[in-house]
């Protein structure tokens, strides 16, 4: 718990979206603020009350329309966005049914959480976006949004959006800067997973790092007292169907000497599915993966933005394998970094497992580039600062 002392007493609001990868970041930030005295309400769907609630803020219901039940995710970019979309327009009358009659000092929202920064710029209240991922530069219109602009259905999109906007009372009105350009955000990534970096805009946006907090209420996991090595194996939460892979890690390492294997299938695998799983391999549907990766020596991850900052956060070396969206640029980034190996799934074959572990840890260029990193990773302000900055900005 904090021991710093507080400004006054003020309302925080935070509105999220569901998705565990957009929760679990910022848990600790607003734990912090809640231990610093202050009241925090935390608008998200009942499927995370429970985590958000153990974090010391008040839950407020927000029913969301995203498929995090059975994580069904579209692979067209422009549908997944109308997804965040169509859910934002369910949410904001829920919110306002809420906090219209007990309105926040400040508003948090994730960089999901449309609704989040329409309720506040209606209110007329500070807001700042919490990124769990990396945030626009100079040029990101044109290289990114701009392609995406010209696909099928995005005209219709924009449209919608705009037209939403137009109507909730947001003071903001253009969708493109609604969505990509907020007044102020903290970005939760270590500044070297951004793409250029150097043209972010450091007046909007402070790179705060990742927040891990203290350990109270953590679930630990133990490393067992004859494993000389430890590689944890975690494609996320989303994309874990994935029995293929999951059979090929298990030919690679099992029975590797030396080496004990923390192997999370997530909760849609069944691990029948896997056959005969070696003795030092121990299967998961959840993985407490921050404390593992605390005592493991290697990782093999699917490069999404959370287990990257962990990964670097901790030194240990990886082995990226790339589902989707993010993190294919995510995985590129490791290896321009240093301290991994990619491997498309595909090319994910029990022999070229084996190698890329080999090499990763035998390296000792990458053991040094992991120790640096580690170093600058944990070197931003953190929670700490990040709630700083959240009470500066609620006055």
């Amino acid at each position: 718990m904090s021991s710093r002392p507080t400004r006054r007493r003020a309302h925080i609001a935070m509105v999220g979206v569901p998705p565990i990868s957009h929760v679990l970041p910022s848990l600790s930030i607003i734990r912090e603020l809640a231990d610093r005295g202050h009241r925090v309400t935390y608008a998200n769907d009942p499927v995370v009350a429970d985590r958000i609630e153990a974090a010391g803020a008040e839950f407020v219901r927000c029913d969301s329309s995203l498929p995090v039940a059975d994580n069904q995710w579209p692979d067209d970019p422009i549908a997944s966005m109308r997804l965040f979309l169509e859910d934002a327009i369910g949410a904001l009358p829920q919110l306002r049914a809420h906090y219209d009659r007990d309105p926040a000092d400040v508003y948090l929202y994730d960089i999901g959480g449309y609704a989040g920064r329409a309720l506040a710029e209606a209110h007329g209240r500070p807001h700042l976006q919490i990124s769990p991922t990396y945030v626009a530069w100079d040029g990101y219109e044109e290289e990114v949004i701009t392609p995406l602009m010209k696909l099928p259905g995005a005209d219709a999109f924009r449209a919608r959006f705009s037209g939403w906007l137009a109507e909730c009372g947001a003071s903001t009105t253009d969708g493109q800067a609604f969505a990509g350009r907020p007044a102020r955000a903290l970005a939760l990534i270590p500044p070297d997973m951004q793409p250029n970096l150097a043209g972010v805009d450091t007046e909007r946006v402070t790179f705060v790092g990742p927040c891990f907090g203290d350990r109270a209420g953590r679930q630990e996991w133990r490393r067992p007292a004859d494993a000389r090595r430890v590689l944890l194996i975690s494609l996320g939460s989303a994309f874990t169907r994935q029995v293929g892979f999951y059979r090929n890690c298990l030919a690679a390492f099992g029975e590797l000497p030396d080496w004990h294997v923390v192997l999370g299938i997530g909760r849609h695998t069944d691990p029948a599915a896997l056959g005969e799983v070696p003795a030092n391999v121990e299967v998961h549907a959840w993985v407490p993966q921050l404390s593992v990766l605390e005592q493991a020596d290697a990782f093999v991850t699917h490069a999404g933005m959370g287990g990257c900052a962990e990964g670097l956060a901790n030194g240990v070396p990886m082995i990226a394998v790339p589902q989707a969206v993010d993190q294919f640029t995510n995985a590129d980034r490791l290896v321009e970094l240093g301290v991994a190996r990619r491997l498309d799934t595909a090319e994910a074959t029990p022999e070229r497992l084996r190698e890329a572990l080999r090499l990763l840890v035998n390296d000792p260029v990458v053991a040094h580039r992991s120790a640096e990193l580690r170093e600058r990773t944990r070197a931003g302000g953190g929670t700490a600062g990040a709630a700083d900055l959240i009470e500066a900005a609620a006055g």
